[in-house]
C-alpha cells in the first residue's frame, strides 16, 4: 500500500529518468534508517544545505566523505567507561549509536562546507554547471538565396 507508480514520470520527462529511480528507490527501500534525522533545504537558486540533528556528537567523532555523486556522513562515538562507581545512567535517552547516512548527489553538485553548531551540522552543497554544459544562445542566420549580391545591369 505505501508503494507508489513512478511511471509517469519516465513517460513525461527528458533527461530526468534518474531523479524518478531515485525517488523509486528512496520509497521502496524499507531497511532505510531513520537515525539522526536531517533535513534538506534550498537556500538559493543552485545552493543547497543539509542540516542534521546529531546532538551529543563533537566535530572529532563525525565524518564528512564526498565521493564521486556519493556523500556519506558518518558518527562514531567511542563507549565512555564510568570512572566512579557512583555514577550511572538509569535513563538513555540521548542517542548516542554510531551511524552512517549516505545521500546521493546529482551530476555537478560538489560540498562547499560544513559547520556543526547547536547539535546540527550544516553541509553546504553547490550545483555548478560547466560553461559547456550551460544553454547558449543561437543566432539564426538568414536563407541562403538572400546573402548573394545582386547584380545591376546598366539602363539602356
Amino acid at each position: 500500500m505505501n508503494r507508489f507508480d513512478f511511471s509517469p514520470l519516465y513517460r513525461s520527462t527528458v533527461g530526468f529518468d534518474q531523479f524518478a529511480s531515485l525517488l523509486d528507490q528512496v520509497l521502496s527501500d524499507s531497511n532505510q534508517q531513520s537515525f539522526p534525522p536531517y533535513n534538506i533545504e534550498r537556500t538559493g537558486e543552485n545552493a543547497y544545505r543539509i542540516t542534521m540533528a546529531v546532538a551529543g556528537f563533537a566535530e572529532d567523532e563525525l565524518s564528512i566523505e564526498a565521493r564521486q555523486n556519493l556523500l556519506t556522513i558518518t558518527g562514531r562515538k567511542e563507549e565512555k567507561q564510568e570512572e566512579d562507581g557512583e555514577t550511572r545512567v538509569l535513563h538513555r535517552g540521548i542517542a548516542t549509536r554510531n551511524f552512517e547516512r549516505r545521500f546521493q548527489l546529482a551530476d555537478h553538485v560538489e560540498v562547499r562546507g560544513a559547520a556543526l553548531e547547536n547539535g546540527l551540522l550544516h553541509v553546504d552543497l553547490v550545483r555548478e554547471i560547466p560553461e559547456a554544459m550551460k544553454p547558449r544562445q543561437i543566432q539564426i542566420s538568414g536563407a541562403a538565396g538572400s546573402s548573394k549580391p545582386q547584380i545591376e545591369g546598366k539602363a539602356a
